[in-house]
């Protein structure tokens, strides 16, 4: 996979979206500052210097709804990366859709979006780790999870550049596993990390909020509820703890 490291950009997923229609290999777009990041649903990202901002283009086969699996290739790579670096007792875990937990509080989030364009479109993953300083919670919405740093909580020091290549070596590991033997492996190895499982919990959606327990994820990677009205999916939603 090829590489660009920038010094600053407004949003590395926008700068991937730039990129994309010239490139012809999957790459890793990595800037040490963003000036307009972004997280789900057009929220903002704090991200303080010293933390990593990078995106990767993929051109993934298999339409969008493949495409959007890589969300958990994704955090499995994260977590994997973030064990390689953290000392042994360190807790990891991912939290449904996008983020990844240590010592249970949010160390990082992944964005997921499409750069369009003719089949197989450019699937864009940006993915954003609290290295270094955990943002502000007074900028964080209301019940949000708390943040975390990897410095915070272990005394591990690591720049953006010398972190990438454990997490671009881990995703190459998963997305190989998950292009050779589909999302059931995937799937399994996902559900081994989660955060929760088993828990009551509250999924809001854009319309809703929904409580019940966290019983697993299906085949399209929708979290799946016990409520007392019944056993529900959910595509989308938000989820609190």
């Amino acid at each position: 996979m090829a590489r660009h490291i920038l010094a600053e950009v407004d949003s590395t997923n926008s700068e991937a979206a730039r990129l994309a229609p010239g490139l012809s290999m999957p790459t890793w777009v990595l800037a040490r500052k963003q000036t307009a990041a972004r997280g789900r649903r057009g929220r903002a990202w704090a991200n303080p210097e010293g933390n990593f901002a990078a995106s990767l283009v993929l051109y993934p086969q298999g339409g969008p709804a493949a495409g959007a699996l890589f969300s958990f290739v994704a955090a499995l790579a994260l977590d994997a990366a973030l064990a390689r670096v953290c000392p042994p007792a360190t807790r990891l875990s991912i939290k449904w859709p996008n983020d990844v937990l240590l010592n249970g509080g949010k160390i990082a989030g992944i964005l997921l979006e499409s750069a369009g364009g003719p089949a197989p479109a450019p699937l864009i993953i940006g993915i954003g780790v609290n290295l270094a300083e955990a943002p502000d919670p007074g900028q964080l919405e209301t019940g949000a999870m708390a943040p975390v740093s990897l410095k915070g909580e272990t005394g591990v020091q690591l720049s953006p550049e010398e972190f990438l290549p454990f997490l671009a070596t881990e995703f190459q590991r998963f997305q190989a596993q998950y292009e050779t033997y589909g999302f059931a492996p995937i799937r399994n190895a996902w559900l081994a990390r989660a955060a929760r499982l088993g828990t009551q919990i509250t999924a809001r959606t854009v319309r809703e909020s929904h409580e019940g327990i966290f019983e697993t994820i299906d085949d399209q990677g929708a979290l799946v509820l016990v409520t007392p009205k019944g056993r529900i999916a959910i595509s989308a939603a938000d989820v609190f703890f």
